[in-house]
């Protein structure tokens, strides 16, 4: 429990602070990233022809260096920015699902969403630190263009929601093949490249190889929430506990702290599904958008490396669907981590 104990009250004061601020103001919102490095690295096959599920593809080579959230996004994040654009909610970025017993994630909605009485948001504090659900993949374009933006407030619009990572200009619908990442992003919906990288890949070299299970093992994860000897994840095993953590489906983030990726990410195996960019089935009429890393509600199989979800619509808003981050660091930023890496790679040389 450590390593997230020490997150918990900064973000239950970021979830209150959200609560009680109107529009037009909003506490600055801090979202913990690790950097992926080894640019250039090789990919691997993911699918059925590498004894999974799905359509086939080499999943995983990532040629830049770039960061992903450390944990998925939370319901206290999501709080914050409801709080800085859903005071009318124009796009729908708030499901009424997000705030019922049971599946949702506790976040509850208050006022009429008029601009003389626009809505107000607020998080149950047992759900701060738990991931975000019930939100689509354009509920996720429009989390990462408000975080590109700035974090500004006000009306969901060009300058807050409709365009800068995606231009989305109001588009809420099944298809959507067209909307992919502008070339100026700063923040991101993970690519299924940056996520699986993130998730299996061992790093070191260009030519590392890669885990089966994103907590750094190749073995099938338990479900050990004291987590001493690593190796754990929120998933359903069809034996009880059901759910694992009392009356929730989630766990906090990072509640398997002996169970990270290589690269030091948490819960990319389990607990939610996370959306990826990826069109799973661009010649259909109705793309597909992808999903990795299975769910509290699901096998372990749907953790695997192998394991590519599809059929799954961008609108779809569902009690075990949430989404991780990625940022491309700042120019100086990155000169100072490839600085870092040849320094790092020259001691291990010698």
């Amino acid at each position: 429990m450590s390593l997230w104990l020490s997150r918990i009250g900064t973000l239950i004061l970021i979830g209150t602070i959200a609560a009680w601020c109107p529009a037009g103001a909003v506490a600055d919102l801090v979202i913990d990233t690790v950097t992926v490095g080894d640019p250039g690295n090789v990919g691997e096959w993911s699918g059925t022809v590498a004894g999974g599920w799905g359509a086939d593809r080499i999943c995983g080579a990532v040629n830049y260096l770039y960061k992903i959230g450390t944990y998925e996004v939370t319901a206290g994040q999501y709080t914050a920015f409801l709080n800085a654009v859903g005071g009318v909610d124009t796009y729908d970025v708030y499901n009424i699902s997000m705030g019922t017993a049971g599946y949702g994630c506790g976040i509850s909605r208050n006022g009429s969403g008029t601009i003389g009485e626009p809505y107000t948001y607020s998080v149950d504090p047992g759900f701060v630190d738990r991931p975000v659900t019930f939100v689509s993949f354009w509920d996720a374009c429009r989390f990462t263009n408000w975080l590109h933006n700035g974090q500004p407030s006000g009306a969901q619009d060009a300058s807050t929601t409709e365009d800068g990572t995606y231009t989305l200009n109001g588009y809420n619908d099944f298809g959507g093949e067209t909307i992919l990442r502008n070339p100026n992003w700063r923040w991101a919906v993970a690519s299924e490249d940056e996520w699986y990288k993130a998730a299996y890949y061992k790093g070191g070299s260009a030519n590392a190889g890669y885990w089966d299970f994103p907590t750094s093992h190749d073995s099938t994860p338990g479900r050990d929430m004291d987590d001493l000897s690593g190796n754990n994840a929120n998933y359903s095993s069809g034996s009880p506990p059901y759910p694992i953590d009392g009356d929730y489906y989630t766990t906090v983030g990072g509640e398997f702290q002996n169970s990270h990726s290589p690269y030091g990410t948490f819960d990319q195996g389990g607990n939610v599904w996370e959306w990826t960019e990826e069109l799973l089935d661009p010649e259909a009429s109705l793309s597909h958008r992808g999903l990795r890393g299975g769910s509290f509600h699901h096998a372990d199989l749907n953790m695997a490396a192998s394991t590519r979800n599809y059929f799954i619509y961008p609108t779809n808003e569902i009690d075990n669907i949430g989404f991780r981050v990625t940022e491309i660091p700042e120019p100086a930023t990155m000169a100072l981590l490839l600085l870092t890496g040849i320094h790092v790679l020259r001691r291990k040389r010698r």
